[in-house]
């Protein structure tokens, strides 16, 4: 197949078989890559580019689906695929600045100038995504070739004509501007914080919010805690005070935009549903709220100080990713049936009491108890990594980790111990990102209070002796006001549900209050006590 002549490409791409993703994939770069060193003639290179589309746009997502849903190593299996779906990402870009490049002094091609441009803008953003959606961190030279695709349109003036595009789902139209501004809108909604579900929304919103924004030369009494960007450097929106006074030196004002959110929030309180305003129909009222409350500060209002200010921290601590080893690094024992429950058990640990009566309280240090803990998980085969502090605050941790380890998912409960403290907390990884060398770096925020273990089992069910499951419960705080919580395995949540709860050797049957925050895999709700039940 020669797929240097774009008649062929045209007649191949009429051929494609969707459901072959690989294949279909493959065949994909190839033909795009083939057209790009041969450089045909720009009008047919062109022809072949945009019948390309739709076809290219849903291969890239399907062959993405392996490694979204969690962090990517650089050494995994999953890697090559990212390679190919970045590789594609780029040659389109590059492609559509070849073709505007070529065709610069024939002008055969001068009524598609603008759309040169926005294409060309649009797919050096979907390579940034890329980094984004495998919670990778950025390589140099990835923000320089967005910029330098805005300031190619902004010198050939078409930076503000807006051009057909199918691939847009809200407005089927889209302007280079628009394309740039949707990249910095997606850069600042925190991506390597979200999950793959809401950063497809954030991606798509981005598109839908864009012409509510403008980027413009930034005045030299600007404010310093407003956003903008330089053309000539190689990272995306920083606060203007942190930027040098260069002619290439933009502000970004999305005050417009934040008056739109405003109005989208106040709709929802209406009950208009998210897909009548263009947010889609894969997104709930509720999600969508939450969603656009977290992006209403950097989308529209700038800049701000962080709630908690972070402090440089030194040494290793212990985190567990496993559900029951972080119950254990918290027991310090295995989680167990209850004993009333198991009347077998019930009997044996009876009949051991008659024989050798009751033992009597363990008392020791808080050192020899973690040593003790350490050599019982060490028989029972229970491993803790051991990662680095880079910095702390008071809501958690910024830590870094260079061997290899588990595999790990945004809003994944984990347990972990500082060094300065002989208990495990619970935290949640409020961010994700493997740098190139295959280093891991992560937020985790600590979920207030000491956990303990409790036994939890959904009440109510036909077979009233189901068994139990681990979960954890936390205190309540008067001083951060936060209510006494349950971690439930995930899903479990729903609104007055009953719950059977046991912990030292009473059951209690409790009512599921509000949820709290839903993790990866877990679901931390408030609660109140119900009639007791039977044990």
């Amino acid at each position: 197949m020669d797929f240097t002549n774009p008649a062929a490409c045209l007649d191949l791409l009429q051929k494609l078989h969707p459901i072959d993703t690989a294949r279909t994939h493959a065949t994909l770069l190839q033909i795009t890559e083939a057209l790009q060193l041969a450089s045909p003639a720009p009008n047919q290179h062109l022809e072949v580019l945009e019948a390309a589309r739709e076809a290219i746009a849903c291969s890239q997502n399907e062959r993405a689906r392996c490694y979204t849903s969690q962090a990517l190593p650089p050494d995994s299996e999953e890697n090559t695929i990212l390679q190919q779906v970045l590789r594609l990402w780029q040659v389109l870009s590059r492609s559509y600045a070849q073709i505007a490049r070529r065709d610069a002094a024939a002008g055969t091609l001068d009524d598609q100038r603008a759309l040169l441009a926005q294409r060309r803008t649009h797919y050096a953003g979907m390579a940034l995504f890329e980094y984004f959606r495998a919670k990778r961190a950025v390589p140099a030279g990835c923000w320089a070739e967005i910029h330098a695709s805005h300031a190619s349109a902004l010198h050939a003036g078409v930076d503000r004509v807006r051009v057909p595009d199918s691939l847009n789902e809200v407005w089927h139209a889209q302007s280079a501007l628009e394309a740039y501004v949707s990249i910095l809108l997606t850069d600042i909604a925190n991506p390597y914080g979200r999950s793959a579900r809401e950063l497809s929304w954030v991606i798509r919103w981005a598109q839908r919010f864009a012409p509510y924004c403008s980027v413009n030369a930034a005045e030299e009494d600007a404010k310093p805690a407003a956003y903008g960007v330089d053309l000539n450097a190689d990272v995306g929106l920083r606060p203007l005070g942190l930027l040098p006074q260069t002619p290439t030196r933009l502000r970004f004002d999305g005050s417009t935009l934040a008056s739109q959110i405003q109005a989208v929030l106040a709709q929802f309180k209406h009950g208009t549903k998210p897909a009548s305003l263009g947010l889609g129909t894969d997104c709930s009222t509720d999600a969508s709220a939450r969603l656009l409350l977290s992006l209403y500060r950097p989308w529209g209002r700038g800049t701000a100080g962080r709630r908690f200010p972070r402090r440089h921290s030194e040494g290793r601590l212990q985190l567990s990713s496993d559900w029951l080893t972080t119950g254990f690094a918290i027991e310090g024992s295995v989680f167990k049936q209850p004993r009333s429950e198991n009347q077998i058990h019930r009997l044996r640990e009876d009949i051991s009491l008659l024989t050798f009566g009751e033992r009597a309280p363990e008392v020791d240090t808080p050192q020899h108890e973690h040593q003790r803990h350490q050599r019982e998980a060490e028989r029972l085969g229970l491993e803790y990594e051991l990662w680095d502090m880079l910095d702390q605050s008071v809501a958690g941790f910024r830590l870094q980790r260079h061997a290899q380890g588990e595999r790990l998912g945004h809003h994944q409960l984990v347990g972990i111990r500082p060094p300065d403290s002989d208990r495990f907390l619970l935290g949640d990884l409020s961010w994700l990102m493997y740098r190139a060398d295959g280093t891991l770096e992560a937020g985790v925020e600590i979920l207030p209070g000491i956990p303990r273990v409790v036994a939890v089992r959904q009440a109510g069910q036909k077979n009233s002796r189901a068994p139990y499951q681990q979960g954890f419960m936390l205190p309540a705080s008067a001083a951060l006001k936060t209510p006494a919580t349950l971690l439930l395995p995930s899903l479990w949540y729903g609104p007055g549900k009953m719950i059977d709860v046991h912990r030292d050797d009473k059951t209690h049957l409790v009512r599921l209050g509000r949820l709290i925050r839903r993790g990866m895999n877990y679901d931390l709700c408030a609660f109140e006590a119900a009639e007791p039940s039977p044990t």
